[in-house]
């Protein structure tokens, strides 16, 4: 069953399902200064959204769409930009993809918004522009954004211990192999794990597979999926403490259960639900109408089935609900556990106004989420001498381009992204004033090349200096 919440926001309010500013809530007197020709207009202007929308999301708050852009007046070659749209409804054709949603915004205006493929490729359902995808680790960056607006108001420091506010975590062990037997041992956390560890992925808590990965299977605690759990994250995250980690605080970057630790410790420090507090503090503010944990069942249509990848290039339809590879239990299911780690589901606009909120410096359609200053810290590489990859540094929350030579691809020092386990991907680029948004439902996602092909593909478009 779908939670519902009430914003605590004066400024918003409910009516049949729907949010509306009190500006907006009509009253006769209002009714009676505005002239019959902007009644019309106003009309023919909702009459013209596009069909499907209109259709899929009857009850539905409709966000304001980003303005639209013509290419050649945001510095893009129109006939270069269809190499890229021609290229992804290729991959469809051909079925190496089932199909998706690409999104590009430069200076916050949409310069392409192309839905390519198939929904679902057994019934032939066209793919939508406001079709839901599973985001996995690109729901990463919302809880770390979430992290630093409790920094902001003061309600914890990045630096402290992860043992001040979730005290399970005073006192962790690390799994050190034993160089003569292959072994390993249980051995104290060289020091506290802190809040910023999480944020960087230098906490050395992986995804239940190292040195003690037996301890972690018998625990029920293994992988990033946890979606089909009937379990509060909370309690998964305290019996996650008590496991030896794969290495020490600070030592080097080992990706796993970080951010769904960070969305333990938002509960604990906010004293709200995870779902609540992304919907009352992010979400609603950003008008991100169509982001959640579990779909709603009145959306279960926009939900684009899972494909994997096959041996020879094509695409088969993943098993339902499967498991880490399958349709998941976003639709059916205990609804109980919010990973912060791998959870959410989206669209491709909902996802671009968060980016575009934060290359904005924080802030949205007068809705300030974040300190420019903090957005800053967010955005540049804070790894040090740990080794990730060539060109690429770790933000809080996101990877960060420190050196385009080394990294060999095009784009910008600077840009900041991450990707999702269906084959999803963004990034977004301060100096090229660029968003960018890619969604699909491939896993395991073998062979697939279209990743590099769309970086490629847009920056041979991007024909201004």
């Amino acid at each position: 069953m779908e939670t519902s919440y009430t914003s605590n926001r004066p400024d918003l309010q409910r009516r049949g399902g729907r949010r509306y500013h009190p500006s907006f809530l009509p009253s006769p007197s209002r009714w009676q200064r505005i002239p019959l020709v902007a009644i019309l207009f106003l009309f023919l202007g909702w009459m013209s959204l596009p069909a499907e929308i209109l259709a899929s999301r009857p009850d539905a708050q409709l966000a304001q769409p980003f303005p639209e852009i013509a290419p050649e007046e945001a510095g893009f070659c129109p006939e270069r930009l269809d190499r890229l749209t021609g290229t992804l409804h290729d991959y469809a054709d051909r079925q190496r993809l089932s199909g998706g949603v690409v999104l590009i915004l430069r200076d916050g205006r949409a310069v392409l918004h192309e839905a390519f493929g198939k929904l679902d490729v057994e019934s032939g359902a066209a793919m939508p522009h406001d079709a839901l995808f599973r985001i996995a680790s690109q729901t990463k960056a919302i809880i770390s954004v979430a992290v630093m607006m409790l920094q902001e108001e003061g309600r914890l420091l990045i630096t402290d211990p992860v043992g001040k506010h979730l005290p399970e975590f005073s006192e962790t062990t690390v799994a050190e192999k034993m160089e003569d037997s292959g072994d390993w041992m249980a051995v104290p956390s060289s020091r506290p794990i802190t809040i910023r560890d999480l944020l960087m992925h230098t906490a050395g808590i992986g995804y239940g597979y190292g040195p003690a990965a037996a301890l972690w299977e018998e625990a029920g605690i293994q992988g990033w999926y946890l979606s089909d759990r009937d379990e509060p994250i909370r309690e998964i995250v305290r019996r996650m403490a008590a496991l030896p980690f794969d290495a020490h605080p600070g030592e080097r970057f080992v990706y796993g259960y970080a951010n769904d630790i960070l969305g333990a410790l938002i509960e604990e420090v906010s004293d709200m639900a995870l779902d609540q507090f992304l919907q009352e503090r992010l979400f609603d503010p950003l008008g991100m109408c169509d982001t959640w944990f579990f779909v709603p069942e009145d959306q279960a249509s926009r939900l684009a089935t899972v494909y994997s990848a096959t041996e020879d290039l094509g695409i088969a339809r993943a098993p339902d609900p499967g498991g880490s590879v399958g349709q998941g239990h976003y639709l059916a299911g205990p609804r109980t556990t919010f990973s912060g780690g791998a959870g959410l589901v989206s669209t491709a606009a909902d996802y671009a106004r968060f980016l575009q909120m934060m290359l904005n410096g924080g802030k949205l359609n007068g809705e300030r989420i974040l300190s420019p200053r903090t957005v800053k810290l967010m955005t540049v590489d804070h790894l040090y001498d740990i080794t990730f990859r060539p060109g690429l540094g770790i933000g809080l929350g996101f990877d960060v381009v420190t050196d385009l030579g080394k990294r060999g691809i095009p784009g910008a020092v600077g840009d900041f992204g991450w990707g999702g386990a269906y084959h999803s991907t963004y990034w977004a680029s301060p100096q090229d004033r660029l968003v960018f948004v890619f969604f699909t439902q491939l896993i395991p996602s073998r062979g697939s090349d279209i990743h590099g092909k769309l970086r490629t593909l847009l920056y041979q478009a991007l024909t201004d200096p």
